[in-house]
Formats: C-alpha cells, sequence, structure tokens
C-alpha cells in the first residue's frame, strides 16, 4: 500500500459519518454549504473561510507567559525554554524497551489559549533539540462547549534520537467524549455540537541526574479546526505559475531496507518528503550521522529520516508532528503542521519559496496519471503550472528521476481538501481536509513571514 500510516489511523474518526450515509458507491445526496470569502488582492478570487486556529509560543516572552516548574526562558536569536533547577526526580518505563530509569524534570503550562475556531480536531507541534540523555513530554488539555474538561492527554514522548528513550504516541486515551488518535485529538461525535473550545499545553523537560544537560524548546503550537464534512471542495481560480528546485527522493528504491521501520521503504513517503524539503531548505546529514547506513544503499539519507521520524507505539513513520519535529533538528529550520483551506493558500507559500508536504487519499482513477490508489499518502508540492496544474514530488516513484509529476488541479484539489470520500468497496472513509506540513527557515524573510501569516502560521 502507498501510504503515509495505516489505514485504520484516521478512518475511525469517520465513523459517525460512515453510519449515517447509505456506503453506496454514488455521491451524496446533498453537500454541506462550504462559506467562502474573497482573496482580498483579488475580489473575483473565491476562498473557502478560515476553518483552522493556530496558536504557538516562540517568543522569550511567550516562555515567560507560562507557569514554569524548574524550567526557564532563555533569550537569544532563537528564544526557548530549557531546565534550570529541575523540579524534582521522576521514574520512567519505556514501554517499548522494559527499561526504567530515573530522570530529573522540569515543566512549563502554557496559559489557556480560546480557540477562535471552536474545534474537532487539535494537532500539536513542536521544535526542540534534545541532546544525549534528555527527552520531552508533551500534553493537551482542553475545555469542551459544554463546560467540561478534558483529561491531560498525552501527545507525545519525544526525543531527536533513540538510545534514551524510544519516542512514541501513546494508545488508549479517552473521556467518552474525545480520544487520542496518534498524533490527532478528535471529538468523538462531532455531529452533536460538541467541540473544544479552549486548551492549555504542559511540556515536561527531562534529563539523566546529575547532569547539567537540558532540552531546548523552541516552539509549540496546536492546530484547532472544524473542517465541515464534505466529499467536493469548491474549484479555484489558478494565480501563479512557478517551480522550486526541491530535490526528488523516491521512497520506492528502498523498499526492504530496515523493515524494522514500518516495514522498509515503501511505507516511507512522509519521511521521504520530509528530506527533500529539509535538503531544499539546505539541510544536510553528516557522513557520521550517515555511518549506521549500509553503504550499498543510495540515499542513505532517506533512511535516517525513517529512522528518527518512527514513531514506536503507532509502528510507523507517519506521525505527522514526529515529522515536522525531526525537520526542525536541522540547523535553523522550524516545522509546523497545519491545514490550509485552498490551494490560493498554497500559491501564497510557493510564491514566497515555500514547497508544502501535503496528506491525501484517492482511488486510482481519482488522480489521473498516478497510477495507484492510497488511503494516505504524503506528497511535496513544488509549484505550478502555468494552466495552474500541480506539480508535485511525489515519492511513490519508480526512481529519483520519476518523482516530479504534474496532477491535474481541480483532481487534486479535491483529494487534498476532502474530508469524506468512497473507498474501493464504496464504504465512507475519512479525507485528511487539507493537513500539510510546512518547515520554513527559524529566521524567515520578510516575505516569507508574510506568506506563512496569510495561512495562520506564526514565526
Amino acid at each position: 500500500m502507498r501510504r503515509a500510516e495505516p489505514p485504520s489511523r484516521r478512518t475511525v474518526l469517520a465513523a459517525a459519518v460512515a453510519a449515517a450515509v447509505t456506503a453506496g458507491a454514488g455521491p451524496a445526496a446533498a453537500e454541506p454549504e462550504v462559506p467562502v470569502t474573497t482573496d482580498a488582492t483579488d475580489p473575483a478570487r473565491a476562498v473557502p473561510a478560515r476553518t483552522v486556529d493556530n496558536r504557538a509560543w516562540v517568543s522569550y516572552g511567550d516562555w515567560h507567559g507560562g507557569t514554569a516548574k524548574g524550567t526557564g526562558a532563555v533569550a537569544g536569536t532563537r528564544p526557548g525554554l530549557v531546565i534550570a533547577k529541575p523540579a524534582g526526580t521522576a521514574a520512567y518505563t519505556d514501554p517499548h524497551t522494559g527499561k526504567t530509569a530515573d530522570w530529573q524534570y522540569g515543566t512549563w503550562t502554557s496559559p489557556v489559549h480560546r480557540l477562535a475556531v471552536p474545534a474537532t480536531e487539535a494537532i500539536v507541534s513542536w521544535n526542540a533539540r534534545t541532546p544525549a540523555g534528555t527527552w520531552i513530554q508533551i500534553e493537551i488539555k482542553g475545555t469542551y462547549t459544554d463546560g467540561t474538561s478534558t483529561p491531560w492527554y498525552v501527545m507525545a514522548r519525544w526525543a531527536a534520537g533513540d538510545q534514551d528513550i524510544r519516542r512514541t504516541s501513546v494508545d488508549d486515551q479517552s473521556d467518552g467524549k474525545s480520544t487520542v488518535w496518534t498524533d490527532t485529538l478528535a471529538i468523538d461525535d462531532a455531529s452533536t455540537g460538541l467541540r473544544l473550545t479552549s486548551y492549555r499545553l504542559r511540556l515536561t523537560l527531562y534529563r539523566k541526574p546529575g547532569t547539567k544537560a537540558t532540552p531546548t524548546v523552541w516552539r509549540l503550537g496546536v492546530m484547532g479546526s472544524d473542517v465541515p464534512d464534505r466529499f467536493t471542495v469548491p474549484a479555484s481560480v489558478p494565480g501563479l505559475a512557478k517551480e522550486l528546485a526541491v530535490p526528488r527522493y523516491s521512497q520506492e528504491i528502498h523498499k526492504g531496507q530496515y523493515p524494522e521501520y514500518d516495514n522498509g521503504g515503501e511505507a516511507w513517503c512522509s519521511p521521504t518528503s520530509s528530506q527533500m524539503i529539509i535538503e531544499y531548505w539546505g539541510g544536510r546529514l553528516t557522513e557520521g550521522q550517515l555511518a549506521w547506513v549500509d553503504p550499498s544503499y543510495a540515499d542513505p539519507q532517506v533512511c535516517h529520516a525513517a529512522r528518527f521520524t518512527y514513531d514506536y507505539q503507532y509502528g510507523g513513520c507517519g506521525n505527522w508532528p514526529f515529522n515536522a519535529a525531526y525537520a526542525a533538528t536541522f540547523k535553523d529550520l522550524g516545522g509546523v503542521v497545519t491545514r490550509l483551506g485552498s490551494l490560493t493558500d498554497l500559491e501564497t507559500l510557493i510564491a514566497a519559496g515555500i514547497p508544502a508536504i501535503t496528506s491525501q487519499s484517492f482511488l486510482k482513477e481519482e488522480l489521473t496519471g498516478a497510477g495507484y490508489g492510497t488511503a494516505g499518502h504524503l506528497m511535496t508540492v513544488i509549484g505550478f503550472t502555468a494552466d495552474g496544474d500541480i506539480i508535485a514530488n511525489d515519492p511513490f516513484s519508480a526512481s529519483n528521476d520519476a518523482v516530479r509529476r504534474v496532477y491535474r488541479r481541480r483532481e487534486w484539489e479535491n483529494i487534498w481538501l476532502r474530508t469524506k470520500r468512497y473507498n474501493a468497496s464504496g464504504k465512507v472513509v475519512s479525507g485528511t481536509g487539507g493537513v500539510c506540513y510546512l518547515y520554513f527557515p527559524a529566521r524567515p524573510s520578510a516575505a516569507q513571514t508574510k506568506a506563512l501569516a496569510a495561512v495562520g502560521v506564526r514565526v
């Protein structure tokens, strides 16, 4: 299967929809109207109204704005949060190794953020440095529209390396109203009208006792969204012809390599896409970092990306925030997971020189020229043709030379932006609703800052 993740990962989010919609393969009887606004620079161009709330803590003032116990803010060109004087020591038993160890820790809790868009889903992203002997835990606690609150949900236990702990998501977290599905906190039944109205985040920074080592967290944020259910989206009007020079890597040439990381390269669309954009921005791995890879393998950096994005609980390399966090381990790079509302948003980014990794699912006949169907796949959007069609580096290709593809605009925008679709059996399953990863310079240019702000990302 060509996929970003096992097919069960998000299909459960569509269970309520599937129960309410006939499983036949015909079109839906009626589609909810998608609210639209106009592009201020071109009033003739209709664009969907925002359905996403992004909030990030990135500045020295941001880190001072929370509640710290054993942590402190550091200034500089890239402000962050570190362990100051540890608040205590705690034992952690790694579920993937069975090893128990003591760790000194400090915590930081954000102020309450009230969502501008009451959300059915929330995805947390972070950018951090975790030297040997350190790791971090990220949690979220939300408030519902009925006035009750979620528990503290663990969204990740993460380290850039894999020697101290195994980076992991945490299964089996639910309160009967919402559930954590790998990297996404989702309302169980959005049709009831229940939403998340606000949240707090809690960071716990860990280090081995007796050392001065510390993680440094530069960025922490949440993308909350309430994208309306839809099988189709309005057609957009082309507004840009431009192509970025992004390296091309195939996941397929790694088929069978390192099967301990999600059965090898055929499932590596996410880390392969990540590595393309990391190198576009100048990120490079050293010979020492790549020394563990079999020297007979081409593009060892793709094997490296798979290993260091791998989620040991999920059993794959398609954890969205883990990929963004991996990108941010490269010097002067930042990364987030968000949702975009239209191809107009993508054009805004491409115009500023910022490519995007997008997640989509489709039947073979729904995307002309792909030659395959998928329950979930990541590819890299690098530009637009003069006709407005999508230029994508598609890692599901037989060779690096075959990675560059051109896909029809109307087909591509629909498979990316829809939230509901019919699979090959005629069953209603979920779509990703415009999910993408954005990687960008930690200190972007004015044009890049403006473009990111236009799509809701603060830097």
